[in-house]
């Protein structure tokens, strides 16, 4: 098989092996017409995530005449990434302090609200209907639970589940009572009466394993279940050690899932198995680690993979939803998916039978010198279309901007003696490993779209390189928060407590015990560094978004972790109790509040971490762990710091790239321009006339011309925006819905701004 045997003869004979499985259960006439698309009831757009609409009351010639139609503040200081929902004239919204809350679709107006849902999956809900319309749901995930509300009334249904709640922390072949978090931070997908998940287990060693599984959307029976780490006598078995299976995690779909739906086949990108940076335990290519797995979404079974990075020991998570389109190629019509990576690629496959639709080229790469480890000695290179990220880094390429001559000498001198030059260099013990793009670099979730017609894909990428080096002292050990966090004066406590409230607070708790799937922050500063610490919150992690802030509110943050009891009022601990922070809510239709009765016990929350648990006796394990950090460092590259790319996959070539996610203010400051925005994720849009919309994180929502990449129009927002829009009709006009909710987007202090959904229209 490609992952055990690599070879471009070997690789031939499985994808064609594969695809004639893949056509005999449901191939169709390539070019499939793409069904009108005039509202937004799916996640992403549509079953195939492609963010596209085939509406076209909004065109390049008109686009200039677009304002707010209608605004609807969350009445929170809380920062959402939540992508809206419409369906049948209702937009779905989570605010009210993780309230979801109904509104009419044309003019914001509240319908219902269900209050306290603290701990929902932030990205979005699935909304699922019956035939005849009578029966509507959202579905979400919850605290590591999957539960429904009924989308009319806006009340729990308890016949889902037991009592309305489905336990997904059960039959992962672990104590469910050892299992802290579970639930991907993305909302998965409908399909037919399925509801399809992926999750986001951790990544400490010993997580849990990430299975792929759909559950019945009626009854919440569980359907099939996809072992991403293969069990004995299942296909990939033998690309691990015998007993992997018991031990080894991740390996999971934390991101994006897309769907043929005339197919009927689900196509999952896959994150790494853990540790991310360190195999010793799970020798092997590790099917179906950092691939590309196609199920028939139906039953679960596997119509063909494609396996990105054998052995992934970069964090090189597959997590944009793949695109689904159609292209001339060699002169026929052929449907394909099109899976953007964290290592800049972009790699293209005929979507029934997985052939590579250009070669991808097996090459030798570094070999590790750490104990223990056994590096896959090739990995796969697309030769087209060319990459859409930086891919290299070098001492003569540190940021112009924002760093201080001190700091851009002390980086020159780190980049210098490091290892780098290629993205497939191990991590190694005593000595700084360069891997661009890094654990948070490439496509990200919310990141990709495409016209499903005619072979344009779009993707918003970040250039952020991570640092690695190895050591057998798990980050954060060695001490905690330093200067920052040591002796801070009590108004600097104080405004790192409302830093808190509105960045922090509506995951990690009033009193940072955590809520749900999120861990506690308490005692954080003895368990992490202050470099790590600044580390998370300016670059993000799975299920939480990068919080752009400037280093005065840094620092104030850390003092305020640090000693959280000495803050008054609003964000400290003090007399402090529940999950939101205190502001003045107006009434409004209130129909429920909390999760249903069948919420039992959530499992175990710990602080986060690396460590995990000891390896079961049965297993001939290692004796050595060796750690990193995920050293992301998002502005000691030169601008751009983020590119939006337009690809015609019927030539394989790039047609225009430009800066994305607006512009770095600090950067601006000192002199430059179109710079993009540092670590964006803002989702963006794809219209059949031809445009490409994007809320940025800088308070500004772009419309591009999908031709050129030129901007033709730029419209304000009260606040940045994270997250995916949401574009629809309703009475008969088009509108454009984004979360204008993060705060900070400026690059001052600013605790105060108006935070709410936004509909643009038409004049």
């Amino acid at each position: 098989m490609i992952e055990a045997v690599p070879g471009k003869r070997r690789v031939r004979f499985v994808f064609i092996a594969a695809g004639l499985v893949a056509v005999v259960v449901g191939a169709t006439v390539a070019g499939q017409s793409v069904a009108p698309r005039t509202t937004w009831s799916d996640y992403g757009g549509g079953p195939d995530s492609a963010k596209y609409t085939t509406l076209t009351q909004i065109t390049p010639a008109n686009v200039t005449q677009l304002q707010p139609a209608w605004s609807y503040p969350t009445y929170d200081n809380l920062s959402y990434r939540f992508g809206p929902l419409v369906a049948d004239n209702v937009a779905y919204v989570l605010a009210r302090n993780n309230s979801l809350v109904a509104l009419d679709a044309t003019t914001g107006k509240e319908i219902w609200i269900h209050a306290e849902l603290q701990g929902m999956a932030p990205r979005g809900i699935n909304y699922w209907e019956s035939r005849d319309g009578r029966d509507r749901r959202l579905i979400y995930q919850r605290n590591g639970f999957l539960e429904e509300i009924d989308a009319k009334t806006g009340n729990s249904i308890l016949t889902f589940g037991n009592n309305g709640a489905v336990n997904l922390r059960e039959g992962l072949g672990r104590d469910p009572m050892t299992i802290g978090q579970i639930q991907s931070p993305n909302p998965g997908k409908v399909f037919e009466n399925l509801i399809i998940l992926g999750s986001a287990p951790g990544e400490a060693y010993l997580s849990p394993p990430g299975d792929l599984r759909a559950f019945d959307v009626l009854t919440g029976a569980l359907v099939w279940q996809f072992h991403t780490v293969p069990h004995p006598g299942e296909f990939g078995y033998e690309t691990w050690p015998k007993d992997a299976w018991k031990y080894v995690g991740g390996t999971n779909t934390w991101g994006e899932i897309s769907i043929d739906p005339v197919r009927g086949i689900a196509y999952f990108p896959t994150g790494s198995p853990t540790f991310d940076y360190y195999g010793a335990d799970r020798h092997g290519a590790n099917l179906f680690g950092t691939s590309l797995v196609a199920l028939d979404a139906r039953t679960g079974k596997r119509l063909w993979h494609f396996q990105m990075v054998h052995h992934d020991l970069w964090d090189y998570d597959n997590t944009a939803a793949p695109q689904l389109t159609t292209i001339r190629h060699d002169g026929q019509l052929v449907d394909v998916v099109a899976q953007a990576g964290k290592t800049g690629f972009l790699y293209v496959f005929n979507r029934v039978t997985g052939e590579p639709i250009w070669p991808i080229e097996e090459r030798p790469v570094p070999k590790s010198d750490v104990l223990g480890e056994q590096t896959w000695p090739t990995q796969p290179f697309p030769t087209n279309p060319p990459p859409f990220a930086k891919q290299s880094l070098n001492e003569n390429e540190i940021n112009q901007y924002i760093l201080t001559p001190e700091e851009r000498e002390t980086w020159k001198a780190r980049i210098a003696a490091a290892r780098k030059g290629s993205l497939f260099i191990p991590p190694a013990v005593g000595v700084e490993t360069v891997a661009i793009p890094g654990a948070q670099g490439g496509a990200n979730w919310g990141t990709t779209a495409a016209n499903p017609t005619d072979g344009t894909v779009y993707v918003l990428s970040i250039n952020v390189p991570s640092i690695y080096k190895l050591s057998t002292e798990p980050p954060g050990r060695a001490g905690g928060a330093g200067a920052a966090g040591r002796g801070a004066n009590p108004a600097t406590v104080a405004q790192g407590g409302m830093i808190y409230s509105r960045q922090c607070e509506s995951c990690h708790g009033a009193n940072l015990a955590g809520v749900g799937n999120y861990p506690s922050l308490a005692n954080i500063t003895t368990r992490l560094s202050e470099e790590e610490i600044r580390l998370v919150v300016t670059n993000g992690r799975q299920a939480m978004p990068p919080q752009v802030m400037p280093p005065a509110d840094m620092d104030a943050l850390l003092a305020f972790l640090a000693n959280p009891a000495a803050a008054p009022g609003p964000g400290g601990r003090g007399g402090r109790r529940g999950g939101g922070p205190d502001i003045n809510v107006p009434p409004g239709p209130v129909v429920a509040r909390g999760g249903p009765p069948g919420e039992g016990v959530p499992g175990r929350f710990g602080g986060g971490g690396m460590v995990g648990p000891a390896y079961p006796p049965e297993v001939d394990a290692p004796g050595i762990r060796y750690y990193t950090d995920y050293g992301m460092q998002s502005l000691i590259v030169q601008p751009p710091y983020s590119t939006l790319t337009a690809y015609d996959l019927n030539t394989g070539t790039i047609k225009w790239q430009v800066p994305g996610g607006g512009d770095e203010p600090r950067a601006v400051a000192q002199g430059a321009s179109n710079t993009g925005f540092p670590l964006a994720r803002t989702g963006i849009i794809a219209t059949a006339t031809g445009l490409l919309f994007e809320a940025g994180a800088d308070r500004k929502v772009r419309a591009y011309d999908a031709a050129t990449g030129r901007v033709l129009w730029m419209g304000d927002m009260p606040a940045g925006s994270v997250g995916i829009p949401a574009m629809y009709e309703a009475k008969g006009k088009q509108y454009l819905l984004v979360s204008a909710t993060q705060g900070g987007g400026r690059g001052s202090s600013e605790p105060e701004v108006n935070r709410a959904y936004v509909a643009y229209a038409l004049k």
